[in-house]
Order: structure tokens, then C-alpha cells, then sequence
């Protein structure tokens, strides 16, 4: 159920594009920033949390309510002068609007790139959603799911991960259960399931490379 404040927060950036800059850092306060579901996804990897949801209508809002290239400039302000949370619920208002414009398009892909740089797992989650899925390019979208799974977030993030693997991305995440197993190191589900799309040739030959890991 979407909250009140969100509802008028809307409303206002939908009369006032403009708005969103006073109203996007005050949703944690006002709404939360519980986990959606606390005990399934505690980190809000996968659902996201209160505050998330609440940006990502936001985002949406402006979208549907600017000119893109307006909308662009303010994502872009949002993101480089927001926290943590607030650069996660741009991301994630990315992955809510598919239908983005080219100056969108390519702020976002901007974003993203910069989110897949950090070491934060939920700024990584929600780098990897549909926005990824459909705008990236493969070699950038690859390394994402591979730093993805360096990092231990579930595969199940990731947006058309099933529609977009391809024998390339199962040989870097061979490789890298090669690399995890040589040291004594835990390799999960996720990495073998990425790594299962490989041919047995390809797979064999990975294990005697050292993959990279994702920036």
C-alpha cells in the first residue's frame, strides 16, 4: 500500500517537477526504511525497503512529468549529491520507467556505472535491475553479474539474467569457482548456476584462468 506521503509527494512533483529536489531526501525520515520483507530479504536486495519504494514513485513522477533532458540533469544532481539510500532509489527509479528517453538512457547508464564501481551491495542490486537488463552493453552487464556474485548478492537481482546470459558470462563464473576453489574458499548456488551455462570444453579450459572479478 503506498503511503500517504508518497501519494502527495507525487502529486506535488507531477504539478512541480522541480520539487523532487526538496522531497527525495526526506522520504526515509517520513516513510521508513524498514526492508519490505524483513525476513525474507533483510537487506532489501532483492524487494527493496520503504524509503526505496517511496523514491522510486518519485522518480517515476518526474519522468512521466519532465522533459528528459530536465529529468536527466535532476537524476543526475539526485545521485551525485545523495547518500546512499537516495542514490539507491534513483537506480531504482530507473528500473521503474522503461520507456526512458535518450538523455535518460544515458545519464542512467552513467549511474549505474558508477554504482557498479562501489563496494555496496544494495547500490550493486539495484544497479543490476531492468534499467541494466536492457541498457547496458554486454561486456559492462556481464562483469556487473560477475561482480555480482564476487560480492554474494543473489543472482535472482538481476534483471534477464536467464534471457541474457550467454557462454561468455558462464566462463568468467567458472573461472571465478575456479579461483574461490584453489584458495579454500566457499562457492554458492548462484555461481555455479551461473557457471552451468557453459559447454564442458569452455568450462574446463576456464579453470586454468584467473577471471576478473568486476569493477
Amino acid at each position: 500500500m503506498t503511503h500517504p506521503w508518497t501519494t502527495t509527494a507525487v502529486t506535488e512533483i507531477t504539478a512541480e517537477p522541480a520539487r523532487i529536489a526538496v522531497l527525495f531526501p526526506t522520504a526515509g525520515r517520513t516513510v521508513g526504511r524498514d526492508p519490505v520483507d524483513p525476513a525474507g530479504d533483510p537487506l532489501g536486495l532483492r524487494h527493496g525497503t520503504a524509503d526505496d519504494l517511496a523514491r522510486e514513485q518519485l522518480v517515476a513522477a518526474l519522468l512521466a512529468a519532465a522533459p528528459a533532458d530536465t529529468a536527466a540533469a535532476s537524476l543526475s544532481e539526485l545521485y551525485r549529491y545523495g547518500d546512499d539510500a537516495e542514490r539507491r532509489g534513483v537506480l531504482r527509479g530507473l528500473n521503474a520507467a522503461p520507456d526512458q528517453q535518450q538523455p535518460i538512457v544515458s545519464i542512467g547508464l552513467e549511474l549505474v556505472a558508477d554504482a557498479l564501481r562501489t563496494n555496496d551491495t544494495r547500490l550493486v542490486a539495484a544497479a543490476l535491475g531492468d534499467f541494466a537488463g536492457a541498457h547496458l552493453d554486454d561486456h559492462a552487464w556481464r562483469h556487473g553479474v560477475l561482480k555480482a556474485l564476487f560480492m554474494g548478492i543473489p543472482v535472482d537481482v538481476v534483471a534477464r539474467l536467464d534471457e541474457r546470459a550467454d557462454d561468455e558470462l558462464a566462463r568468467m563464473a567458472a573461472g571465478l569457482i575456479a579461483e574461490r576453489r584453489a584458495a579454500g574458499r566457499e562457492i554458492n548456488a548462484d555461481m555455479r548456476r551461473v557457471a552451468s551455462g557453459a559447454s564442458t570444453a569452455a568450462t574446463a579450459s576456464s579453470t586454468t584462468t584467473t577471471p576478473t572479478p568486476g569493477g
